[in-house]
């Protein structure tokens, strides 16, 4: 293939596109683009970055700032349920230390959601029958990512547990079941 016959008056309007867009885009402290059209015999249609679209609308920054909102008095509405203990009252509910509590729950195999006031707060219904946390816990934070994500997959139906939340299924012991359900889900977020 023939290397393409570009004219010394194309390429100075491309650099000089280009160097139009670095200069906005410091002066506005984001993004900025431009677009070049070329056409089939070389011809080139150069868009200034003034004329295109910005990449994030101000619509969509209210948007994602009502939905912060949303999701921030959501937790703490999960936080201040009759089911969240604190880590003192959860560590005596399982028979520990809140020092243990933490730990466990740094590496993952205690269940503590993080609020922006309150400080870290623990589900009661993530203990088994011998009052100890669930084993799978650690499993669940490796396949799903962080305690939010494990929450929302233990208290959400899934149709992979027959319809069963993730919490429902550990108590009927299908461990494998719902680690195998929380593998698939997490593979979908890589």
């Amino acid at each position: 293939m023939a290397a393409p016959n570009v004219t010394s008056e194309q390429a100075k309007a491309l650099l000089r596109a280009y160097g139009d867009a670095i200069r906005q885009s410091r002066s506005v402290g984001r993004p900025v683009s431009f677009r070049v059209d070329v056409g089939p015999e070389g011809e080139t249609v150069i868009t200034p970055a003034e004329d295109t679209a910005p990449l994030r609308e101000p619509d969509l920054d209210a948007a994602l700032a009502a939905a912060r909102e949303r999701g921030r008095l959501r937790a703490a509405e999960i936080l201040s349920g009759d089911d969240m203990l604190n880590v003192e009252a959860f560590a005596k509910f399982i028979g520990t230390t809140r020092v243990t509590v933490n730990a466990k729950r740094r590496i993952g195999q205690i269940l503590g959601l993080d609020g922006a006031r309150r400080g870290f707060r623990f589900p009661v219904w993530q203990v088994n029958e011998e009052g100890k946390p669930w084993a799978e816990l650690a499993a669940l934070h490796e396949r799903l990512g962080g305690p939010w994500a494990v929450y929302r997959f233990l208290i959400q139906p899934h149709g992979e547990l027959g319809g069963l939340t993730g919490r429902e299924a550990l108590v009927r012991g299908r461990a494998h079941a719902v680690l195998a359900a929380a593998e698939s889900i997490g593979r979908e977020f890589r």
